[in-house]
Order: C-alpha cells, then sequence, then structure tokens
C-alpha cells in the first residue's frame, strides 16, 4: 500500500517540484496550499506531468480547524511542510505577517498532527539559519544566527521542532536547510513564478534576458571574491526535490530525524550565473554595480558531506542545467501567458 504524504505548499514553486519527485517514488500525495504565492493551474500542470489525477484542498495552515479536517479526512502517513512566506526583503518590511505565516503555521500544523498521530515530518528549513558570518564550507554544526525576520523565524520553526522531539521521542523530523534553489522542470510545465519584481537572482536575470526587466542590478562588486560579487551555492530544484524524498525515505528506514545542508558543495557567483545564463539563453543580459545590501554574505556555500552520508544525497545538475531549465520555463510560462 502505497504510503500517503500531506504536502503543505505544496503548489508552489519547491512543492510542486517534490510533488513530482515523489510521485515519481511512488507515493500517494495530497497538496494543500491558499494559492497565495502559486498558479491556481499549478495541479493541471502536475497531473499533465505526472498522469495522475491531483488531490489538493485549498486551505491555509493558519486555519487549525482546516487542518484537522484534512487529517480526518485523509489517511495520512507522514508530512512535507512548505507552506511558508520566504522573501528576505518583504520580512524585513512585514515581520509580524512572517512570524504568524510561519511559526504559528507550523505550530498549528504539528498540533493537528499530534492530533492525528502523525509524527513524521520534512521540514523546509534554510542557510538563513546561519546568519551571515559563517566559516566556509558551512556545516550543520556551525554556529546558529539570523540576519534578518525571515532567518529568524526559520530558526524558531527548528527550535520548536528540538523541543518537541525532546519532550516526545514518537517525533521523527527532518530539518532540511537548504542553500539556492534555482532553475526549474526540463519539461518546461513548472517552475518559478514570483508575482511582481523577484525578490532572489536568478528569475531576475530571467526577466532580463527575456526583455520584461531593462537591467539588473549587481549589489557590490568590491567583496573579497574572484571576481569581486558575491558568491552563493545553487542548487537545481529538482534536485532539492529529490533530497525530500530521500529525507522522506530516511526518516521511514531509521525512525530516527536528522538536521542536513541541501546544496552542491560549490559556490557561484554572480556575474559567473550572469555569463552563463546568458549563454543558456543566447541573449545579453545587462547589468549595473549597485551599492552592497546591508546583510549580505560575500559568500556561502554548504559543506553537503552530511546529507550524502544520511540521505545519499548528492547534487546532479551544474549550473548551465539550472539557467537552461529556467530558460525553458521562462520561455514557456510567458507564451502560456499571452
Amino acid at each position: 500500500m502505497k504510503h500517503r504524504v500531506l504536502l503543505t505548499g505544496g503548489a508552489g514553486y519547491i512543492g510542486s517540484h517534490t510533488y513530482v519527485a515523489l510521485v515519481d517514488a511512488g507515493y500517494d500525495v495530497v497538496i494543500l496550499d491558499n494559492f497565495s504565492n502559486a498558479a491556481e493551474d499549478v495541479p493541471k500542470r502536475l497531473k499533465d506531468l505526472t498522469g495522475q489525477d491531483t488531490t489538493v484542498v485549498k486551505a491555509d495552515v493558519l486555519d487549525r480547524a482546516a487542518l484537522d479536517r484534512v487529517f480526518k479526512g485523509h489517511k495520512i502517513d507522514a508530512v512535507i511542510h512548505f507552506a511558508a512566506y520566504k522573501s528576505v526583503a518583504e520580512s524585513v518590511r512585514k515581520p509580524l505577517a512572517y512570524m504568524q505565516n510561519n511559526v504559528v503555521g507550523l505550530i498549528n500544523l504539528m498540533q493537528a498532527m499530534d492530533d492525528a498521530e502523525v509524527r513524521r515530518l520534512v521540514f523546509s528549513s534554510s542557510a538563513t539559519v546561519y546568519g551571515a558570518h559563517a566559516e566556509l564550507p558551512i556545516r550543520e554544526d556551525a554556529a546558529l544566527s539570523y540576519a534578518n525576520p525571515y532567518g529568524h523565524s526559520k530558526l524558531i520553526c527548528e527550535q520548536i521542532i528540538e523541543e518537541t522531539i525532546a519532550s516526545d521521542p514518537r517525533w521523527s523530523v527532518g530539518v532540511l536547510r537548504y542553500f539556492n534553489p534555482v532553475g526549474a522542470h526540463p519539461s518546461g510545465l513548472i517552475g518559478e513564478d514570483p508575482a511582481g519584481v523577484p525578490d532572489n537572482l536568478m528569475p531576475y536575470v530571467a526577466k532580463v534576458a527575456a526583455g520584461e526587466l531593462p537591467v539588473l542590478s549587481v549589489f557590490g562588486d568590491d567583496y573579497p571574491t574572484p571576481d569581486g560579487t558575491g558568491v552563493r551555492d545553487y542548487i537545481h530544484v529538482f534536485d532539492l526535490a529529490q533530497g525530500h524524498v530521500q529525507s522522506l525515505n530516511a526518516l521511514e528506514r531509521d525512525g530516527t530525524g536528522h538536521i542536513v545542508n541541501l546544496g552542491t558543495g560549490r559556490g557561484y557567483s554572480v556575474l559567473e550565473l550572469i555569463a552563463t545564463y546568458a549563454r543558456a539563453s543566447n541573449r545579453d543580459i545587462p547589468y549595473k554595480i549597485a551599492p552592497r545590501r546591508e546583510g549580505d554574505a560575500a559568500s556561502s556555500y554548504a559543506d553537503p558531506s552530511l546529507a550524502k552520508a544520511v540521505l545519499g544525497f548528492e547534487a546532479q545538475y551544474d549550473l548551465f542545467d539550472m539557467c537552461r531549465t529556467s530558460w525553458v520555463w521562462m520561455q514557456t510560462s510567458t507564451q502560456t501567458a499571452d
């Protein structure tokens, strides 16, 4: 019998790719999403990709009664929790909204899980919990900190999980600290579709390449890096999705939790990414140098060795793959919008 996974935020960018990976791995999946940051046609796209009907509950993790109904109406075996706000810049403007959605949302979910006696959880965390000054490459035992309300909300969530496990060993939780997810499904049917002007680098580069935005601002060119621009560990979203399947498998196999980085283990500079995207799209990408942003680290990249040892995780896609699939998605989504 297939195990059934509840995917909160499952119609979003990372959630939708993880849905495909879970179905490919033989799981039965229920999506819960309020569609505040996901297109309404994503379930249809997922059906086209997988050949299977999608089970979708339109609800919010802040609605405890709705969560209870989902657990009563579906025999859930485990939960993967994506439903959270994720913009660093927006979190600075709206800290209360981030704490309510991300922290209260997790508390509601874990209380509903506990009442339903479902205590296997994969949690979407972030490398922001390391703050801006971690020693490189960043290991899971690095000191934890935060540089913005988004990072603070993720750190609080991790602490809530840690304290819950300490109080009740029946819980089994995989905490996955993402670095910088980019790219799209190779089919071009699903990808990152931020509302308005993107906060993250690659979606912005994609819109400049497509002519939707005139120029890219590169924030700082005087960092102590090979070309002076910031260096980040970019990971293809489908590699990230596979990491969630492997995390779930490990929880089922071992019965114990884990905290691991999901990254490639190498950093790419802003200028490297721009040059690679220009090659993948065959488009010029105009950019200008702007002042540094407060709180930005010069370099940030993972030590992914623990994820390989515990989960068998290893990234398969390189930067060109990330840019190429992003561009396929950009062209497909633009045509669909037209």
